[in-house]
C-alpha cells in the first residue's frame, strides 16, 4: 500500500504530517552515499515513507534496497528531525518528521533502478553538495559531528 498516495486522495495538497526513515551509508573511504532524487533534482540522502504497520528500521532498510539496490542493517540511531516544512512540485505540503541510522552495507550492488533515482553517488562528507532541503542538510551536520540520539 502507498500510504502517501492513499492519504493525498483523501486530502489533497494540504499540509500533512509525513513521517521518513532515510539513513547515511558510507563506503570504504568513509564518503557518505547520497541520493539524486528524480522529484526534485536536487540530493538527499536515501530514504523514504514509512508505510501503515511498518517500523522505520523496517522501511529504511525496504527503501534502500529499491532507491539503491543496497541491503543494510542499522548500526545506530543518528537522530530524529521533526520540526521542518516541505512542498514538492506536486503542489503536496508537509511537516516531515524524518527517523535517520546510520546504516552498514551488507549485501547487494550499487544501482539506479529506481524511477525516484536520478544518480546514486559517494561523497567526502565534508564536500557534499547542496541537498534537497534543511532536514537533509542538519543530518548531514550531525555526521560530519559523529553525534548520536540528536532530536531536533
Amino acid at each position: 500500500m502507498n500510504y502517501i498516495k492513499w492519504l493525498r486522495n483523501k486530502v489533497g495538497t494540504e499540509k500533512v504530517f509525513l513521517n521518513f526513515a532515510s539513513g547515511c551509508i558510507r563506503n570504504d573511504r568513509g564518503e557518505i552515499l547520497l541520493q539524486r532524487r528524480s522529484d526534485k533534482k536536487t540530493w538527499g540522502f536515501p530514504g523514504g515513507a514509512i508505510e501503515l504497520g511498518e517500523s522505520a528500521e523496517e522501511a529504511v532498510i525496504r527503501e534502500i534496497k529499491e532507491e539503491t539496490g543496497l541491503d543494510v542493517r542499522v548500526h545506530a540511531l543518528i537522530g530524529v528531525y521533526t520540526k521542518y516544512d516541505d512542498h514538492y512540485p506536486s503542489g503536496d505540503k508537509a511537516q516531515t518528521i524524518m527517523i535517520f541510522f546510520d546504516l552498514n552495507i551488507i549485501g547487494g550492488n550499487l544501482c539506479t533502478n529506481s524511477p525516484e533515482t536520478l544518480e546514486l553517488q559517494f561523497f567526502a562528507p565534508d564536500s557534499a553538495p547542496p541537498l534537497v532541503n534543511k532536514q537533509h542538510e542538519d543530518a548531514l551536520l550531525d555526521v560530519n559531528g559523529h553525534l548520536r540520539g540528536v532530536y531536533r
